[in-house]
């Protein structure tokens, strides 16, 4: 039952006229402008399914909109082949993951031996994030990824997208990923998912405002810039 229709995010068209979102590829991703819903769905799929979001709320004045905590109790989530653990990532609290878990090291190694036995602090953006989503997906779930491109460059975006597809043909993970990058939208046989316009709707690669608006731009940069 929804809290109110003057409530984010139960207000949102998307998730008031959307009835089923059937994950049936190895890789969906989920796209459109900030604020349509799809790191709050993420977030709810995340809940719903029991896997834990690290958050670091310590020392924060949060004004936090609780109802985004609600939405998973008004998701039904069915499983085609039995329930599987998981993960959940932001970029924004991965360092206080790294952080944490560099404490954690300390009083017990194994602890990184999950995560190629070295510390994520002491590496460059990059090769911390791609150290975890190396180790960590090596292991059967479902992962969950929220703009994981956020402090990646081209180049490392370039290093995710083809650990998404050697990992995604192994039959045993699955990821579903809210993203802005047209590098990770690239992935072959991936699903696309757009909260642009309501219902959410399935959409092609070529389709998608990431891979126009890019593409026409490194084809006519001086448009873009005001030069015509």
């Amino acid at each position: 039952t929804f809290p109110g229709e003057d409530c984010y995010p139960f207000r949102l068209d998307v998730f008031r006229k959307t009835e089923r979102l059937a994950f049936t590829t190895p890789v969906t991703f989920l796209i459109g402008e900030n604020g349509t819903g799809k790191s709050t769905l993420l977030q709810a799929i995340a809940r719903g399914s029991g896997i834990h979001i690290w958050e670091e709320r310590e020392g924060r004045r949060d004004t936090k909109n609780l109802h985004e905590d609600q939405l998973h109790q008004s998701l039904r989530i069915e499983w085609s082949d039995g329930k599987v653990p998981g993960s959940f990532f932001a970029s924004e609290h991965f360092r206080h993951f790294a952080e944490a878990l560099d404490q954690w090291g300390k009083a017990d190694a194994g602890c990184l031996d999950y995560f190629g036995s070295k510390s994520l602090i002491v590496k460059s953006h990059g090769q911390s994030h791609m150290a975890f989503f190396e180790h960590r997906f090596a292991r059967k779930g479902l992962y969950l990824l929220d703009e994981p491109e956020n402090a990646l460059s081209p180049k490392w975006q370039l290093e995710l997208l083809r650990l998404l597809r050697r990992f995604s043909h192994r039959g045993d993970v699955q990821f579903i990923i809210a993203t802005h990058s047209p590098i990770l939208l690239a992935l072959p046989d991936a699903a696309i998912y757009s909260f642009d316009e309501a219902p959410i709707r399935r959409v092609t690669y070529e389709d998608t405002d990431y891979y126009r608006i890019y593409r026409d731009f490194l084809n006519n940069r001086e448009k873009y810039l005001g030069g015509e």
